[in-house]
């Protein structure tokens, strides 16, 4: 949608890019699941330190039907293995209600595994 690209231009010229591009691509890729996981609920059993009842039954604030990302960027936050990925989403609420423009920040964590691997882990909001 042409409203989507403006916003995605925007986010682009207000944070020029600072991570390498296969970060940067895991880290929206995690984002992008993240928001639709805590906004719909699905996908939230992957990611049990960051929602606990995700064995629960759940009545989702937005329909999995009426969601998506509008435009999506993710940056450093302030040093190399801190990230942060600014999502800006439209969806329909149980209500009925469309809004767009909406934004949600999912802070990440480079961590490194015993053999040496290296990944980004979301953070716990607080």
């Amino acid at each position: 949608m042409a409203g989507d690209q403006a916003v995605q231009r925007s986010l682009e010229k207000a944070w020029p890019a600072d991570l390498p591009a296969h970060d940067e691509r895991e880290l929206l890729t995690a984002g992008r699941a993240l928001l639709r996981a805590d906004a719909t609920g699905v996908g939230r059993a992957q990611w049990p330190g960051l929602f606990p009842d995700a064995g629960q039954a759940l009545a989702p604030a937005f329909s999995t039907a009426r969601f998506r990302v509008q435009a999506a960027i993710a940056r450093r936050d302030g040093s190399p293995g801190k990230a942060v990925v600014h999502l800006v989403w439209a969806g329909t609420d149980r209500g009925g209600t469309f809004t767009d423009l909406r934004i949600t920040d999912w802070h990440f964590e480079r961590t490194t595994s015993q053999r040496g691997a290296s990944t980004w882990t979301p953070q716990p909001r607080t």
